[in-house]
């Protein structure tokens, strides 16, 4: 078992990166599946969350600025719905980015970081923690499944799970489910979550979102690929691929695909896998909600909805919900 590192006066590390050997397979199977897909996690290595953050920076990607204004415009309100003394914990913490209102706003005890790229977590919080000295920064390197099993030691402190973004949209209905009552176990029975969702709105907004002029998501969904040859020596032949978004309005969802324009063979975790010219690789779906829909949602998973905000343009929603 991996011991935390001391990195700072008040910032230690915890290394649970997931062994080459896990991914391979998991990549292998679901390459090899008659649909094949990727798991949206394989966005994210050091060159990918550069590009994250480049694409929340276009004129079309409207998610992150409403999010973030509707953090700040609402704070305290937030605040006051919770008891002091509060540890956040924040899965796919990415750059830490949205993290800064809170602990600007709120000043908590503790902040628990869960991040899958060791590179961009390292990065980000050894830029905050000397910001905070009076927080404790707890980084941990880990997937999804590994961080809602990571029941920390908060001392009697309430958690609040923080989830911003749109990121709980990726999830197929089930699997969002499961990560929502995961997230409940994450929170404790005296814990909180607070959570973005993105809204259902008009179909030029979505497409123009996914597929932005500067390419920045292009780049994004075909670094998947590069990250999976750096590490896996998959074969990809990365010219071969074409970035594809589009809205599925049956289905309410934005979908990501990678579209094979030439025939290539791979081999990952000694596994043959040939790819057809025309074969999609479907890398993301981004499902929209409505307010009502996402709190039914809540409730599902063990959470009691506590308050909802929402932009004056019904783009975007955060919900603060209490575990019941």
């Amino acid at each position: 078992m991996a011991q935390p590192q001391q990195l700072l006066p008040n910032l230690t590390f915890l290394d649970l990166f997931p062994p080459a050997a896990d991914t391979a397979r998991e990549v292998a199977a679901s390459l090899s599946a008659p649909r094949p897909t990727l798991d949206p996690k394989y966005f994210y290595d050091e060159r990918g969350s550069e590009l994250f953050d480049a694409i929340t920076r276009t004129p079309e990607y409207y998610p992150t600025r409403t999010e973030a204004a509707l953090l700040r415009d609402n704070a305290a309100a937030m605040a006051a719905e919770l008891g002091p003394d509060l540890v956040i914990v924040e899965p796919g913490a990415g750059g830490c980015d949205k993290v800064r209102i809170l602990l600007d706003r709120w000043h908590p005890s503790g902040y628990m970081p869960l991040e899958i790229s060791r590179e961009c977590l390292l990065d980000a919080t050894h830029r905050l923690a000397p910001r905070y000295p009076d927080v404790h920064f707890n980084a941990v390197c880990a997937d999804y499944s590994q961080a809602l099993a990571f029941p920390g030691d908060d001392q009697g402190r309430a958690r609040l799970v923080f989830f911003p973004g749109s990121t709980i949209g990726n999830f197929e209905p089930a699997a969002r489910e499961r990560f929502l009552t995961g997230l409940r176990g994450l929170a404790g029975d005296n814990g909180y979550l607070l959570i973005g969702a993105d809204l259902q709105k008009d179909p030029i907004l979505l497409n123009a979102a996914y597929n932005d002029s500067a390419g920045h998501t292009a780049a994004f969904n075909l670094n998947a690929l590069q990250h999976l040859n750096e590490r896996l020596q998959c074969g990809f032949e990365i010219d071969a691929f074409d970035h594809q978004a589009f809205y599925n309005e049956d289905l309410c969802r934005v979908e990501m695909h990678l579209r094979c324009h030439r025939a290539q063979t791979l081999n990952v975790a000694g596994q043959r896998i040939e790819l057809a010219a025309g074969t999609r690789i479907h890398t993301e779906n981004s499902y929209k909600f409505t307010v009502e829909s996402f709190s039914r949602d809540l409730l599902t998973a063990g959470f009691a909805p506590v308050s909802s905000w929402v932009d004056d343009d019904n783009l975007f929603s955060i919900h603060l919900a209490r575990a019941a």
